[in-house]
This record gives C-alpha cells, sequence and structure tokens, in this order.
C-alpha cells in the first residue's frame, strides 16, 4: 500500500504540472503569437510548430521563381532589320570571322610555292623543285621523299632586272657575272617560298621570293630586295610584266635602288661612264639591233632572188 501510494503520487501531479504550463496571461499570448509570424505554439507543450497556412514545402503551394529574359531564335537574326546590331552578337560574329579568317588563309596558301632552289641560271631567274610542306611533310630526310632532280619549275623575281649573261648570240653585260655568283650563294640548295603572280611570255613564274638565312633564320628576306641593295639589279622598267605585290613594295624597291644609286654600290659603280646602261637599255638597244640584222638579211635575199 505504501508503494502504491508513493507511486501514484506523481501521476497526480502530472496534470496540475501540465496546467501551471498550460496558463499563461492574455499579454504572454499575444506576445507568443506575434514573435513569429511562421510557426504558432502547442496547445498541451511548450515547443513551437511550423505554421501550416506558411509552409513553403507544400506542392499545393505557388513557389516564386526568377524570371528569365526571353530567348532568341538564331532564324530571327536572318529577317533583323538592326543588322549592326545582329552583327555584334557574339553568336553570329565569331562565326563569321573563324570562316573569313580560313578563306582568306587557304588562299594564300594556295598562291605560293615553297621548295629547294637546284641551280641559277641568271641574275634575276632560277630553279626550284616544289616539295609541298618541306621538311615537316619528310622532304629531305624521309626515305621515301622525292629526290629534287625530278621535277623543276623555272621562276623569275618579279620586281628586278639583273645584268644579262651572254646567250643568244648577245654579249655579257658588265656586272652580270657578279650578279649571278651574288644569287647563286644567296639561293643555291636553300629552301625558298616563291609567292606567285603569273607566268611571263616564256613560261616562267613571275613571283616574290623569300628566303631564311643564318644568324637570323626567324626572318623572312626579300630576295629582289636585298639584289637591290647590294646594287647588282634595278628596279624593273619594262611596259608590262612588271609586279611589285602592291604600291608599298613598289616604293620600297625603288628607294632601296636609290640608296645604292647614291652609294655607288655593285653596277651603280660605273654610272656615268662611256658605255654604262642598264639591263633595261640593253635589252632595248640588242631588240633594236637584231631588228636590224633581221631586216638586212631580208633585203639581201631578196636582192639575191631578183638577181
Amino acid at each position: 500500500m505504501r508503494w502504491l501510494f508513493w507511486s501514484s503520487s506523481p501521476q497526480q501531479q502530472m496534470p496540475n504540472n501540465e496546467n501551471n504550463n498550460t496558463k499563461h496571461t492574455p499579454a504572454q499570448a499575444e506576445t507568443s503569437s506575434s514573435s513569429s509570424p511562421f510557426h504558432a505554439q502547442c496547445a498541451n507543450c511548450s515547443s513551437l510548430t511550423a505554421n501550416p497556412h506558411t509552409n513553403t514545402s507544400n506542392p499545393l503551394t505557388p513557389s516564386r521563381q526568377t524570371p528569365h529574359p526571353p530567348t532568341r531564335d538564331w532564324n530571327a537574326s536572318l529577317s533583323a532589320r538592326d543588322w549592326a546590331g545582329e552583327f555584334k552578337d557574339p553568336r553570329n560574329l565569331v562565326p563569321t570571322l573563324l570562316l573569313s579568317g580560313g578563306i582568306l588563309l587557304c588562299l594564300r596558301i594556295h598562291r605560293n610555292i615553297f621548295g629547294q632552289v637546284t641551280s641559277v641560271g641568271d641574275g634575276d631567274n632560277f630553279r626550284m623543285f616544289h616539295t609541298p610542306g618541306g621538311r615537316l611533310a619528310g622532304w629531305g630526310w624521309l626515305p621515301f621523299s622525292q629526290s629534287a632532280d625530278v621535277e623543276e619549275g623555272v621562276e623569275r623575281s618579279d620586281c628586278v632586272d639583273a645584268p644579262e649573261l651572254p646567250h643568244f648570240g648577245r654579249p655579257a653585260q658588265p656586272f652580270s657575272h657578279a650578279a649571278h655568283t651574288w644569287l647563286t650563294n644567296y639561293l643555291l640548295s636553300r629552301r625558298v617560298r616563291a609567292y606567285v603572280y603569273r607566268q611571263d611570255q616564256y613560261g616562267r613564274v613571275v613571283a616574290t621570293v623569300y628566303v631564311r638565312r643564318w644568324p637570323f633564320p626567324f626572318i623572312r628576306r626579300d630576295v629582289g630586295l636585298q639584289m637591290l641593295r647590294a646594287g647588282l639589279a634595278t628596279v624593273y622598267e619594262a611596259k608590262s610584266g612588271v609586279e611589285f605585290g602592291g604600291e608599298a613594295m613598289e616604293g620600297k624597291y625603288r628607294r632601296a635602288e636609290e640608296r645604292a644609286r647614291r652609294l655607288r654600290r655593285g653596277l651603280w659603280k660605273a654610272k656615268g661612264t662611256v658605255g654604262w646602261e642598264s639591263p633595261r637599255e640593253y635589252k632595248t638597244r640588242m631588240a633594236v639591233l637584231e631588228g636590224e640584222r633581221a631586216a638586212a638579211a631580208a633585203g639581201g635575199g631578196g636582192e639575191g632572188e631578183k638577181k
């Protein structure tokens, strides 16, 4: 009996404690209800529970989303009126630049020839063997690469006219051997790149030729420009067939010739002496002389027939 009486006393005190805990003044009730708009107090305990009316995890409650800008159709740019704004769009600008740059690069690569010089025939022309791709493609070191004696093409420098060697019955022009020796030492057995313009009346390829030499192998040198600076050639003065690669390059060639003339380099050493003539003047004189000889031979043949 004593054990039952002792164990039942806490059960009798529990309602009193719960009543004491649930007794609040009106001011306390207002304070607890207004302390948090998202929670409500339980009637039988002091813990806080979430308010069902403000439950953001309820699937029936619409959630707030950040508005996204409207997407634009790529095809809409084709019918746009403000072309300046459309071209600045990266979706249009980047592909356009890549495509245009690729086309221009292909055109530039197509109009140049890379090869090895096999022989030098005159002061302004040489023979070269076309090796597309150069040493990276295996030319000169892989066993299946062809020899440089298989196929050749004749190249003529586009902007210069060097003194003529003796050929076709014509005598040699002064400084012709010096120009030929200089070009041979400068190009023979070296790899050059020629930017092609056209073919001349003799079937030779007219091109601007570049070569790399030590001690600065990363700098390309214009072969025609170097000959003008050395005073072993003049700017090509023919009425047709001259190719400079633009007005800027033509001005550079003429300034180099004028400097060599002023410093009296190469063939300009004999400028002003009796019998001096430029390569263009030499060719003109030879053409006139050959025409007179041909006319005299034709006249002599006609007189012989009359007799």
